[in-house]
């Protein structure tokens, strides 16, 4: 196993709802598409860009159905910096975790968010 960092970001509304099934929907797609087990996880850091002031992204992850227990994981959350022209309504996460030696980590951009790192998405 080794030690590493797999990035996330998914754009959505300024809603309860909405926040709390797109950090689902990132979540579980990086969890999958990284054979990431619960065990694994040392942390994991939210962040939200200032429009989004509705729901806690950590609060949603203890909220939904999500495909690993996560009830043990530290999570963490805060404001993303502000930068002038920069894409709005934007959650990312950055999970730190052991994955397999092998493995090829996928990063997660997904609705929207794919213009912040078009190179992962290709």
């Amino acid at each position: 196993m080794k030690l590493t960092a797999i990035r996330g970001a998914i754009c959505c509304e300024n809603s309860k709802e909405s926040i709390s099934e797109q950090t689902a929907k990132m979540c579980n797609t990086l969890f999958e598409k990284n054979c990431i087990q619960s065990k694994n996880i040392i942390s994991m850091q939210f962040t939200l860009t200032k429009d989004l002031d509705s729901f806690n992204p950590c609060a949603a992850l203890r909220k939904e159905k999500i495909i690993i227990d996560t009830n043990e994981i530290p999570l963490f959350c805060s404001q993303e910096a502000y930068v002038k022209n920069s894409l709005q309504k934007v959650i990312r996460v950055l999970v730190t975790c052991y994955v397999e030696d092998e493995l090829k980590v996928s990063h997660i951009y997904l609705d929207g968010a794919e213009v912040l790192r078009p190179d992962f998405c290709a």
